[in-house]
């Protein structure tokens, strides 16, 4: 970015051509221009022997335009020198003790230049809020250009470093922009061109051209041209999904409140909202306009994992469907409904490019991962027409027929495997009741406690905190026995024709176990599955695999293995046969895997990944896993309580 190849007399023109005091600084006196008459060689060569060097190429270029500038920042510099002003800063401060003390091996390159600069750098403000302006030579890139830091003495902050001269003053020049921007006859040829890039990338944008349209919004957002921000916002928040934006009064818009409020209300549902707390988000919700009372029930919704995202038309009618599968943890079906159907989405208003409101709702909107938000983007939509959106890869993963390949792997091979979801710890055991045949709805009849129902859809991880409709019960709380082992399931479909109930946090596989495969089987086949791993509390516990299978309320065959004790029953099918799968040679992960690929190939079970790791589903809670101690039978337990996911 050489000085010598920029264009110093159109751009410092236009600036000064475009200059007005601020909204509210009229003083009713003559403009004072920005810029000065340019300075001559010779006193540029003068001011270059008095500091015994070159200036760098941008700021030569600069003073030979215009000696000295009125950047004029509100809180910064105010007015930059000429040739005849500048001077080495010297550090008369004592900064560079203050940053030499924080090196040492692990140091940066950019840490150490920061640490020399204060004695090395040119000083060129002479009108400032104790502020410093400073090129240091020691900084340089290929093109001989110097970095310049801006240093805020009351900021108690890190200076903030621009490549170059130039990279300073057009930062300055988008500033100037941006403290004019409310000035209602701030009209110029740039806020011209950067309002017709706008309309441009909204165009883009709706014909799913949003790679192009965001540079061109990003330009206009550094001028901070009106509307520019949300529109920008929402194409961030479809490519970071879990990261909310403020959209400012457009949450308080009839038109686009049933999209934008949720998604506000997002990050104070999820405990996100430091500052103040809810309090504070309802205020500041009233103060654009929104009424308490609206505000309060879609927090509370989005809370208690109710809010439906209810839009209007043919779309609405796909997000209905697709809640409908994705709720019995069908959500690659559900994803897909989606996608064919983002097309028919029609924006409320101008300032609304994207469907974001599907993000809000807690059944669908964990399923726009940032490969499908793109994917979204990429859609013509609102009435327009375009190609469809290329095939978008996924390591590791052959192409499918669509374009973002499904999320769910077929069988139950990944319950070996860790979570995907980030920061989550790995199951801590399972245990799952297959039912062939039926209807979800129907689990709490054939497994659930004495007049369980299913709860809404919830998230599973809050089982693991202590909290919500997913939390177990204790044991001996609430009428129930010592003995009894309650679970509180996540309940839908999986693979052709099985309705599942898993429990992914599952405790100790006692002798008092008893199968509930006998009781759910009735009208056909039911399975159940227990894996138990290792443990060393409250005392040495091997690796623990139980598999039981019942048809019309009998026990088919069963096995449970200890360690390197099997226990069976029944007619075990060979491809099921314990001591084929769990070699006592082989770590237990390796065993586990083997048995689940063999349940998958024999009986066709499986489980959906996403639903389950990153979704939510119905619940129930079940009957007791454990029967009565009978004459003579010992039991204990004990309660360990873990801190943190």
């Amino acid at each position: 970015m050489s000085g010598e190849f920029f264009d110093w007399q159109a751009f410092l023109g236009r600036w000064d051509e475009e200059w007005v005091p601020r909204a509210g600084e009229d003083s009713g006196e003559a403009l004072v221009r920005p810029g000065r008459q340019g300075a001559d060689e010779a006193a540029i060569a003068a001011a270059e022997e008095r500091l015994g060097r070159r200036l760098p190429p941008s700021y030569r270029a600069f003073l030979a335009v215009s000696d000295g500038w009125h950047v004029d920042q509100t809180a910064g510099v105010y007015q930059l020198g000429g040739a005849a002003d500048i001077d080495w800063f010297q550090d008369p401060f004592d900064m560079t003790p203050l940053y030499e003390e924080q090196l040492d091996d692990r140091s940066s390159e950019a840490e150490i230049l920061l640490a020399g600069m204060w004695q090395r750098a040119l000083r060129l403000e002479t009108d400032s809020d104790i502020t410093y302006a400073l090129l240091d030579p020691g900084d340089t890139d290929r093109d001989g250009e110097w970095a310049l830091y801006i240093y805020k003495g009351w900021s108690g902050e890190l200076p903030d470093r621009y490549p170059s001269f130039r990279a300073y003053m057009e930062a300055m020049y988008r500033g100037f922009h941006s403290d004019r921007v409310e000035r209602p006859d701030f009209e110029n040829a740039t806020t011209r061109a950067q309002d017709a890039r706008v309309a441009q990338a909204r165009r883009l944008v709706l014909l799913g051209q949003y790679e192009e349209a965001l540079p061109l919004l990003e330009a206009a957002a550094s001028f901070a041209r009106p509307g520019c921000a949300v529109l920008l916002f929402q194409l961030r928040q479809m490519l970071a999904p879990d990261i909310t934006r403020d959209y400012g009064l457009l949450a308080a818009d009839p038109r686009y409140l049933p999209e934008v409020l949720p998604v506000q209300a997002m990050a104070p549902a999820r405990e996100e909202w430091r500052t103040g707390g809810d309090g504070h988000w309802l205020g500041m919700m009233a103060a654009r306009g929104v009424p308490r009372e609206t505000a309060e029930a879609v927090l509370g919704a989005l809370r208690e994992g109710t809010h439906r995202y209810a839009p209007p038309g043919p779309w609405g009618r796909a997000v209905d469907a697709a809640r409908e599968s994705a709720r019995w943890g069908a959500t690659d079906a559900a994803w897909r409904i989606l996608r064919d159907a983002v097309g028919l989405w029609e924006a409320p208003g101008p300032e609304l490019i994207a469907p974001i409101g599907l993000l809000a709702d807690p059944v669908l909107g964990p399923l726009i991962t940032p490969e499908r938000g793109r994917e979204v983007l990429a859609t013509p939509r609102a009435g327009q027409n375009g190609p469809a959106p290329e095939r978008v890869p996924v390591p590791d993963r052959p192409p499918v027929s669509g374009r973002v390949p499904d999320l769910d792997p077929p069988g139950l091979a990944w319950l070996t495997e860790p979570e995907p979801a980030p920061n989550r710890r790995p199951l801590d055991g399972y245990r799952c009741i297959w039912v062939e045949g039926i209807d979800p709805a129907r689990l709490p009849a054939l497994i659930g406690d004495e007049g369980a129902e299913l709860t809404g859809p919830t998230d599973r991880h809050a089982a693991r905190r202590g909290s919500g409709p997913y939390a177990r019960d204790g044991r001996g709380c609430g009428g129930a026995e010592p003995w009894e082992d309650r679970a509180v399931v996540a309940v839908g479909r999986a693979g052709e024709g099985w309705a599942f109930a898993f429990d992914g946090d599952s405790p100790h596989l006692n002798h008092l176990f008893l199968s509930p495969a006998q009781a759910a089987s009735p009208a056909g086949r039911a399975v159940v599955v227990w894996r138990d791993p290792r443990r060393s509390y409250p005392g040495e516990h091997p690796d623990t695999f139980h598999l039981s299978v019942a048809e019309r309320g009998e026990e088919l065959y069963a096995f449970t293995v200890r360690g390197t004790e099997i226990r069976s029953a029944g007619a075990i099918p060979e491809t099921l046969d314990p001591a084929r799968l769990f070699r006592p040679e082989d770590p237990a992960p390796v065993n586990e895997l083997r048995v689940l690929e063999a349940l998958h190939a024999e009986l066709g079970l499986s489980l959906p990944r996403f639903a389950l790791t990153r979704g939510r589903l119905h619940t129930l809670t079940t009957r007791s896993w454990t029967r009565a101690p009978r004459a003579g039978e010992t039991f204990a337990y004990a309660v360990i309580t873990r801190h943190g996911t």
